[in-house]
């Protein structure tokens, strides 16, 4: 479990320091000075991609949960 806490924590952090660009925004973005448009391009490629994996997350979980209350449930219904 410890591991998976461990692996869980490192892969989120370094999450937040990846950077996105298509090969079209990148080429785009590279041939103007200004480099304050291509970090906020960054910035809103990776919350586009950060949003569905988090929602697959929190809907997993409570699935998880869920499942695993009706078990117990059902494990103590047995026991009596």
């Amino acid at each position: 479990m410890k591991k998976k806490v461990v692996f869980s924590l490192f892969s989120f952090l370094f999450f937040l320091q990846t950077k996105a660009q298509c090969a079209m925004c990148r080429a785009v973005l590279e041939s103007g000075e200004d480099q304050s448009a291509a970090e906020g391009i960054n910035d809103g490629i990776m919350f586009l991609m950060a949003v569905p994996y988090i929602l697959v997350a929190v809907i997993g979980y409570i699935v998880y949960r869920t499942y695993n209350n009706s078990q117990k449930s059902k494990n103590i219904d047995k026991t009596l």
